[in-house]
């Protein structure tokens, strides 16, 4: 049940960072707010983890380093097959294959239950689907390499909680904070590349959108506290429970990102979406059980 629960509040806490962190790149620049985002939440681990009962070891930061390189990667394949191909059909394609890499991975390790236990599985690997579909209008097919793009991106994002759950279960919360030095690192870089791009091709370069960051920080910083509490109840999660529950189960991220909008930009739910949020709600208390 807690590890349930950890799960559920994980997805919910990672879809409202991708709500307000989508509002405040739309004020001012993807980039920008993808790294404000991770300064933000490089500043709350750094401030929490010290009065957090931890063994610092070279596991726990290996690994820990290790997913943020990977979640970086993933995070930047998305970003670059979303550009190129239809949100409808590559989002969720990458939610599942973000899942189903670490469902099988924790499978094959030998995390089983009863018939209950593989039906809730499969129930919520429906239901991400669902959930991440967005219907477009005129939506085209994508391109292979916009699909390849997809899966790279899964299967990175995959390996980021995998490798979150091999950090030593004593190690607190050092695993996340070596991720996000790892992670703010490399935006920092893309984000100097790209000033060095522009800079190049304009005489007179400025930062993109850093007028607007100023009236978007409060966004920034929600968006930041609320990717910390995602990723801490996901580390504990997995300390608490199965990999292949927690993995299915934050893959559902998209339900809190629908709900926020629904609620505050009053943006309609499509059905398929309402069916998915029904299937996620039956696959947790399948789960549960």
């Amino acid at each position: 049940m807690l590890t349930v629960a950890l799960g559920l509040v994980g997805a919910l806490a990672y879809g409202g960072a991708d709500f307000y962190g989508g509002l405040a790149a739309r004020r001012s620049s993807t980039i920008l707010t993808t790294l404000g985002v991770a300064l933000v939440g490089l500043v709350g681990l750094a401030l929490t983890s010290p009065f957090v009962a931890a063994v610092s070891s070279y596991d726990a930061w290996f690994y820990g380093a290790a997913s943020g390189l990977a979640g970086a990667i993933g995070i930047g394949l998305l970003y670059g097959s979303l550009a190129i191909g239809p949100m409808g059909i590559l989002s969720p394609a990458t939610a599942f294959i973000s899942a189903i890499v670490p469902v099988s991975v924790g499978l094959s390790l030998g995390e089983s239950g009863g018939v209950s236990f593989y039906v809730a599985l499969a129930v919520a690997l429906l239901a991400v689907v669902f959930v991440g579909f967005v219907p477009e209008k005129g939506a085209v097919r994508p391109r292979p390499i916009g699909l390849l793009m997809a899966a790279g991106s899964g299967t990175f994002i995959g390996f980021t909680v995998i490798l979150i759950d091999l950090s030593p279960a004593d190690s607190g919360l050092i695993p996340l904070l070596a991720n996000r030095m790892v992670s703010s690192s490399a935006l920092i870089i893309a984000t100097g590349a790209l000033v060095v791009a522009r800079s190049v091709r304009s005489r007179t370069p400025r930062l993109p959108g850093l007028t607007q960051i100023r009236s978007v920080g409060s966004m920034i910083i929600i968006a930041g506290i609320l990717d910390v509490l995602a990723n801490v109840a996901v580390i504990y999660g997995l300390r608490s429970g199965d990999l292949s529950v927690v993995s299915v189960l934050i893959a559902l991220y998209p339900a809190g990102t629908i709900l926020l909008a629904s609620v505050i930009l009053k943006e309609r739910i499509a059905l398929i979406q309402w069916a998915g949020l029904a299937l996620a709600l039956l696959a947790s208390a399948l789960l549960a059980l």
